[in-house]
């Protein structure tokens, strides 16, 4: 039985820089309001290819943080808050 591929890979961005790497099984139309209600300020959602199952979802989360990372002196974009 194969997997559902019910979750978006998505970045937040605010004028260009990106300050959110996320997944999610809701719309992103829904989740962005969900951040904006958190207070985060960014001006798009970029979806980042098609939907996937879960756990190529967390794969790609983690593997874009890391890249993130990688290339600003180990800190992660604003309004990650995961492990480090």
């Amino acid at each position: 039985m194969s997997k559902k591929r019910g979750f978006a890979r998505y970045e937040l961005r605010e004028k260009g820089k990106l300050v959110y790497v996320g997944i999610t099984s809701q719309s992103l139309d829904e989740r962005a309001e969900q951040h904006r209600q958190d207070g985060k300020r960014f001006t798009s959602v970029n979806k980042a290819g098609p939907f996937v199952t879960k756990d190529s979802a967390e794969e790609w989360e983690e593997n874009r943080l890391e890249q993130y990372r990688h290339s600003h002196k180990g800190k992660n974009p604003r309004y990650n808050k995961t492990n480090q």
